[in-house]
């Protein structure tokens, strides 16, 4: 990465700085109404270092249409701690030994304990959805957590070393396991800020590119893991990592157009620089 690179980064981060302070405060603050059970623990560990990406899409969507911050930060919990529990899930799948610059989920508690806590999460999720009484959101995330596993399903059943992965099969199971979530997140900021039908279908598409964006971009980071599913994909007479680093691009720009619907704002602006991290982001 350049250095000007490197200071984009660093710049956007700490533009966010408010926001992200805020979800973790948000995040640490509902683990500590279940205090009393073992698994928070546990839990508090598997959120620890994580970028918050899904809810900072969630809580800038919202605020870019004007929208109030009294009843936004339990839905941005809620979509961290999905995909809390699906990187516990993942790195067992993928067999992945360290995550967020330390161990993976399963290696520092175990197999069984990784099991339970997932469906800890999964309880703490729904009582977070309990607590806004809306069937929106409640079928926003149920949904989103179908696609997951479905998108999870899809790569299990490939192995790289014996399959040649087409490019519409690859952003399938990208979109499911992956953007699936950065849609949703920026589905439901969009709904809560009572968004109209219109501004509601633009930012979940924007969201959709950006999670399409963002998976490439990993990709690209993993290409020479022979167990990631990208080592798979096939594209007849084109480089597999020129083609992902132009895709990548593309979707992002997707993600920037449906940002049209939006007036110009500050809140605007972060989301244009959010798609512009995705893409040159080092991790």
């Amino acid at each position: 990465m350049n250095n000007t690179s490197l200071d984009f980064v660093e710049n956007f981060m700490e533009k966010n700085k408010d926001y992200l302070e805020n979800i973790d405060y948000s995040l640490k603050s509902e683990i500590k109404n279940f205090s009393k059970y073992s698994l928070t623990k546990p839990v508090s560990y598997a959120l620890a270092s994580g970028k918050r990406i899904r809810p900072l899409i969630l809580l800038i969507s919202c605020d870019a249409l004007g929208g109030s911050k009294s009843n936004v930060y339990p839905c941005a919990v809620a979509v961290e701690l999905l995909h809390t529990e699906s990187i516990i899930h993942d790195d067992i799948i993928d067999q992945d030994v360290h995550r967020r610059g330390k161990d993976a989920f399963h290696v520092k508690y175990g197999y069984n304990t990784s099991i339970l806590t997932a469906d800890f999460v999964f309880g703490l999720i729904l009582n977070i959805s309990s607590k806004y009484n809306d069937k929106f959101i409640s079928k926003c995330i149920s949904d989103a957590a179908l696609k997951m596993c479905e998108g999870e399903w899809s790569e299990l059943k490939i192995d790289p070393e014996i399959y040649q992965m087409n490019w519409n099969e690859y952003i399938s199971i990208i979109s499911n396991k992956t953007a699936t979530l950065f849609e949703t997140s920026a589905k439901l900021g969009a709904y809560l800020a009572k968004g109209n039908n219109n501004e509601i279908e633009a930012l979940s598409n924007f969201g959709l590119n950006l999670g399409i964006a963002y998976q490439i971009q990993d990709d690209i980071l993993d290409i020479k893991d022979k167990h990631k599913i990208v080592t798979a994909l096939s594209i007849d007479g084109q480089d597999v990592i020129s083609h992902l680093s132009s895709m990548s691009q593309n979707y992002a720009e997707l993600a920037k157009n449906e940002l049209s619907i939006l007036e110009d704002s500050k809140y605007k602006d972060l989301l244009v620089e959010l798609t512009e991290f995705t893409i040159i982001r080092p991790y």
